[in-house]
């Protein structure tokens, strides 16, 4: 059961929050029992080291310098 707790939504609006509330409902049903949850992307340490950092080469100092 749904209830408004505050504020008036139209009929389209709350159409949408069941919508969504059943979507996340059955998903959570199809998914199995006692498996791991996948880690959230921003928490993933594995993200960091993706991509491999670029060493300076000899003359990296003068591509720092940005004429303003």
């Amino acid at each position: 059961m749904i209830k408004v707790v505050r504020g008036n939504p139209t009929p389209e609006e709350l159409a949408a929050a069941v919508a969504v509330v059943q979507a996340r409902a059955a998903a959570a049903a199809a998914a199995p029992s006692g498996a791991p949850l996948p880690p959230e992307e921003w928490s993933d340490p594995a993200r960091i080291a993706r991509h491999r950092i670029q060493q300076p080469g000899p003359r990296a100092w003068a591509r720092t310098y940005w004429p303003g």
